[in-house]
């Protein structure tokens, strides 16, 4: 009789032999033949613009996808990003088919035509396309033939092959900040036991990278944000506000002891109140600046009276050789200095959010309590949540020169990693401001 010790040696021995005589194929084959392709569904409604005709994004990209798509000249391209090369088969997952069409489809080297019967299913194969870089991927859709009123009501496109077996980047969720882009910032680096009265930054936006929906925030602090916009095709501001410390996204809401006081304000410069990213005090000048042209930004912010901050924003403006006085504000409940200097870089319509802008900020400097310039040469790179998730990765900052740049939005494919240090060379000249002569208060 067999000891239960052999009994275990035995059945080991068997199962091991049997096992064994299974194939003759080494374990990596089997294992290989045994992976389903990696399948993407990326929703239309997130990841899709119309890049030919911006003013129409919000009547063809809608909540449910691609939808009135009924015009032979409209362009439609939807992005991802891939870390692998290779074939990427592509479906259509439509919404319902009333007639039969004809489309274009380009991807990667590739260009097909797919002709969509009213007797197909839902999902539609596209083709087999071959991505040779990695990246950033465009499919570019364009109607060609159309029997009923629309070339197709697209929900999403399904890839899989090759080309996806490493990650793939999409907006998956949180659609409208999605299609914002990623904000970015720099946040610069101040000596330590200096009180900040003035920051003084200068910005030049390059040509062609004045983008509708930019804000090129030049001079943010603890408080607010000052800096330029493109607001529409014909109108331009510069904008300069402050948070009140009651922590709401409605104005109304502000108690009249957390409110933010009008102290004056400049000629031509509207105010009121803002909401919906907290709450506080705003201003604005309608003013056409101009791609590459540097532009000055000055902000002052002092202790004020009952634990109170005062803080006061100029604009340089060439044109005129002089310090404009933008707004004053008083804030209430804290009494302090500048404090936390950064600048950033974000899109706020998101029917642009495919195209690249980019700005360059220059010569850095604050003014202290002790009557002293001191140039501000570090800075560290940052992005906002839609970065940080990796809904979108089309985001980078750096020095070129003597001036510190930031770049978002397009989906370019060179990311620069988040929290990354820069040092721009020094300038080594203070700024020449007579700070009496600025515009006093009333």
């Amino acid at each position: 009789m067999l000891s239960s010790i052999s009994i275990i040696t035995l059945s080991v021995f068997l199962i091991g032999n049997l096992f064994s005589c299974k194939s003759d194929k080494k374990p990596n084959q089997i294992a290989a033949t045994a992976i389903k392709p990696l399948s993407f569904e990326i929703p239309a409604k997130g990841n899709s613009w119309v890049t030919n005709n911006v003013a129409s994004n919000n009547r063809i990209i809608r909540e449910n996808g691609i939808r009135n798509w009924n015009d032979s000249e409209t362009q439609i391209k939807t992005y991802f990003k891939t870390e692998k090369t290779g074939k990427i088969k592509l479906i259509l997952r439509l919404n319902t088919i009333d007639e039969s069409s004809k489309i274009s489809i380009s991807l990667g080297n590739d260009v097909k035509e797919l002709t969509i019967k009213k007797s197909d299913k839902k999902e539609v194969f596209a083709g087999e396309f071959n991505i040779t870089t990695a990246g950033y991927q465009t499919i570019e859709i364009k109607g060609l033939q159309k029997d009923g009123a629309v070339y197709a009501d697209i929900n999403a496109f399904i890839i899989e092959g090759a080309a996806t077996a490493g990650n793939i980047y999409f907006i998956k969720e949180d659609f409208y900040f999605g299609r914002r882009g990623p904000s970015v910032h720099l946040s610069y680096e101040l000596p330590k036991e200096k009180k900040v009265t003035y920051f003084y930054n200068e910005i030049n936006v390059p040509e062609g990278e004045d983008v509708i929906g930019s804000y090129y925030m030049a001079n943010g602090f603890k408080d607010g944000y000052f800096g330029i916009q493109v607001n529409s095709e014909t109108e331009r501001r510069i904008l300069f506000s402050v948070w009140s410390p009651f922590d709401t996204q409605d104005p109304n809401e502000i108690p009249d002891d957390h409110k933010i006081i009008l102290l004056d304000k400049g000629s031509g410069v509207k105010t009121g109140e803002f909401g919906n990213e907290g709450s506080g005090g705003q201003s604005y000048k309608v003013y056409p600046w101009k791609a590459s042209t540097t532009y000055k930004f000055l902000l002052k912010g002092v202790p004020a009276e009952n634990n109170s901050t005062d803080y006061t924003a100029y604009f340089y403006s060439p044109e005129e050789n002089k310090w404009n006085l933008i707004a004053s504000f008083r804030r209430p409940q804290a009494s302090r200095y500048l404090q936390n200097l950064y600048s950033f870089l974000e899109n706020f319509d998101t029917k642009t959010g495919y195209i690249s802008r980019k700005a360059n900020y220059n010569n850095q400097w604050i003014y202290t309590s002790d009557n002293e310039w001191i140039e501000l040469t570090k800075a560290k790179f940052t992005a906002d949540a839609t970065a940080r998730k990796e809904s979108r990765l089309d985001y980078a900052g750096g020095v070129e020169g003597n001036q510190f740049f930031m770049k978002n939005c397009g989906f370019f494919s060179e990311t620069i990693p988040i929290n990354t240090a820069f040092t721009r060379i020094k300038n080594g000249i203070a700024p020449d401001i007579n700070f009496s002569n600025l515009e006093t208060l009333k």
